[in-house]
């Protein structure tokens, strides 16, 4: 049986089909993202969504949709679906789908009387291109296939509609055609394996909604420009490649070319391999730069998102050339950050004061993968580095005060990744000494004290242990508070009582300023009143403002954002912490707790994460259809997990 397979039951039920999504990278900023009914359901979902450099920062949806129409003894069965106003679903092709398996590549098979096709589709890697081959499986009569695309030629923040500047002129290319509605746009080829018809009948198709948009409280209704349509005849057995991208392709290898990138993806047949392929669709390739974009649809690269997902993306899965490779462009970024250079690279948010910390424990994960001596060879420089910029007070809003701790100001901008804002100041105003930041600091100081004395610096090393010494000292006084959980954050007389989950990170990390026994009071009260099945919530229900449904307009969101919803990444932290505090004896527990995990892969976009749940049963997952952070973190705890058991199986061994 297919780990993801969709019956047709599910399949012809909207309702439990259209919230399921499907989601394939080029590996390069490009995407393709639908329904697993092929209903487009929001402004960012299309068969190719590209970046167009020339224009701006943004993706573009070019090919919204493909709609495909059977045709025998000239009775036509259209296999497309739209939603129009007053909830009116047209052409209704989902009632013909028999099957939907995603285990390999995303495989539909439609049944229309004694006709059944299988389609299946993939996005070719480093190439603006994406593949659909059709296979008709059987029919015992003269078939003929009709594709009629519909094109958007528009940034994915915005909509198109019916105007008189769409240029309708188009060229007949080898077994197609190409067009572009707008200057600036790169011409989009639309290309067949077979000898086809094109038939040129211009058209606008209005007023096309997409409700995941007017859910969210947005604009939700576009007209879509479909130029014409092709026709192929095709025989039982057969197989036709349809090819769309924005460059001529040979039709004669279309064939080949969706065979060898089939054999080069990696089955979704457990819950590891999900992830895998997940992690593996973060990459972005550009201009001989490697980044790791923080999530789909919408969000570019994080500096912040970035450092926390590496190791789980790329070192949980053994891939450490992808990890250098990434570093490579992060050293990059970080040295103009630091050397107050003219900013070059795609990551966003440097200047946030946690995020050079973050990339301390980035290289940390990285040491404890290969090993010390790796990790200094590579990156010793960089540490270094890192570290005497904060120890300089050469960060504009990082204040290394007297006490050992870092201070930094949050009231008018978010400077954690608890960032959401209203009416453009944060919604939790975490400014002062902030818990986790704090908790960073002193496990870097530990960690490259250790460093460096292993390579020979004593004299540096002796310096970062008196400055964590005073550090870890001052920790405890100022956090800690007699319920035996630690302060959000403090700012003078200004302490946070709120009960929050960056204090387990104080747990988790390798070098903490807390004894055991605190330890286990933090992890105590975090997994009371925090811990959900789905991830960490960001408030206790027991703290004021507990809010955690994330639906409604914008501001709704805004204010849900950080009080109260649950985010899977922090699960990985307290997972953990949990094995820290109670070693070979928690093995069992954080198994049992992945469960919830598991189950999501066949939910919301298939085989990935999504962004956040509600903080409250059934914990439906919302935000971002698939999250770089949250996929990283399970990855990264499963790796661990995999080594506490090993260890386990060498203990009752003995």
């Amino acid at each position: 049986m297919s780990y993801l397979r969709f019956d047709k039951t599910l399949m012809i039920n909207l309702e439990e089909s259209l919230p399921r999504e499907i989601l394939r990278t080029n590996k390069s900023g490009a995407y393709h993202c639908t329904t697993i009914v092929d209903c487009n359901t929001r402004k960012y979902h299309g068969l190719l969504v590209i970046p167009v450099p020339n224009l701006d920062d943004e993706n573009h949806v070019l090919l919204s949709s493909l709609d495909e129409t059977v045709i025998q003894h000239g009775a036509e069965f259209n296999l497309g679906l739209h939603k129009y106003q007053g909830n009116h679903f047209s052409p209704n092709g989902h009632k013909y789908i028999r099957e939907f398996d995603c285990e390999h590549i995303p495989a539909t098979t439609y049944r229309v009387g004694g006709v059944i096709l299988r389609k299946e589709k993939i996005f070719v890697h480093h190439e603006n291109r994406i593949l659909i081959r059709y296979t008709l499986v059987d029919a015992h009569s003269a078939t003929t296939l009709r594709f009629r695309p519909f094109l958007a030629f528009r940034s994915v923040r915005e909509y198109t509609h019916e105007n008189s500047q769409a240029s309708r002129d188009y060229q007949l290319v080898e077994n197609g055609i190409k067009t572009c509605m707008y200057p600036g746009y790169p011409e989009l080829f639309m290309q067949l394996n077979k000898k086809n018809e094109f038939h040129f009948q211009p058209d606008w198709y209005r007023g096309i909604e997409y409700p995941k948009e007017q859910e969210r409280g947005y604009d939700f209704n576009e007209d879509l420009y479909v130029p014409g349509y092709f026709e192929v005849d095709i025989k039982k057995g057969e197989s036709i490649v349809f090819s769309a991208g924005i460059s001529e392709t040979d039709t004669r290898k279309l064939k080949q070319v969706f065979e060898t990138e089939v054999a080069d993806r990696t089955p979704r047949d457990s819950f590891f391999h999900c992830l895998k392929n997940s992690a593996h669709q973060f990459h972005n390739k550009q201009g001989g730069e490697h980044y790791i974009l923080a999530g789909y649809p919408w969000f570019k690269c994080r500096a912040r998102d970035l450092f926390i997902a590496l190791p789980g993306l790329t070192l949980a899965i053994d891939e450490q050339d992808e990890f250098e490779d990434v570093m490579k462009t992060a050293e990059k970024a970080l040295r103009q950050y630091m050397n107050g250079e003219t900013y070059t690279y795609k990551i966003y948010e440097m200047e946030h004061p946690d995020v050079l910390l973050w990339a301390i424990w980035t290289l940390q994960q990285y040491a404890k993968f290969t090993s010390r001596d790796r990790c200094r060879q590579m990156y010793g420089q960089l540490l270094e580095d890192l570290l005497e910029y904060i120890r300089g007070r050469k960060h504009d809003n990082l204040f290394l005060h007297d006490n050992g701790l870092l201070y930094t100001n949050g009231t008018e901008h978010p400077v954690t990744w608890m960032n959401s804002t209203a009416n453009g100041r944060p919604v939790v105003p975490r400014t002062g000494y902030v818990v986790e930041i704090n908790a960073l600091w002193y496990n870097a100081l530990r960690f490259v004290a250790d460093m460096v004395r292993e390579g020979g610096n004593e004299a540096l090393a002796n310096v970062l242990d008196e400055q964590a010494e005073l550090t870890g000292k001052s920790f405890v006084e100022v956090f800690r508070n007699e319920y035996g959980y630690l302060f959000d954050y403090v700012d003078g007389y200004m302490m946070d009582w709120s009960v929050r989950p960056n204090m387990i990170f104080t747990v988790a990390f390798d070098y903490s300023p807390l004894d055991r026994v605190q330890k286990r009071q933090v992890l105590d009260i975090v997994t009371k009143e925090l811990l959900t099945p789905k991830g960490l919530r960001t408030l206790s229900p027991k703290s004021g403002g507990y809010n955690p449904n994330y639906v409604g307009p914008q501001m709704q969101r805004d204010y849900a954002y950080h009080q109260g919803t649950a985010w899977p990444w922090l699960l990985g932290f307290y997972m953990e912490a949990y094995l820290r505090v109670y070693k070979l004896s928690g093995i069992s527990f954080v198994e049992r707790h992945l469960i919830g995990m598991d189950d999501e892969m066949g939910r919301h976009c298939i085989s990935t994460l999504p962004e956040l749940f509600d903080g409250n049963p059934p914990f439906v997952g919302r935000g971002a259809i698939s999250f770089a952070m949250n996929v990283a973190e399970i990855l990264r705890i499963l790796s661990l997990l995999y080594k506490y058991e090993q260890i386990q199986k060498e203990e009752e061994r003995k």
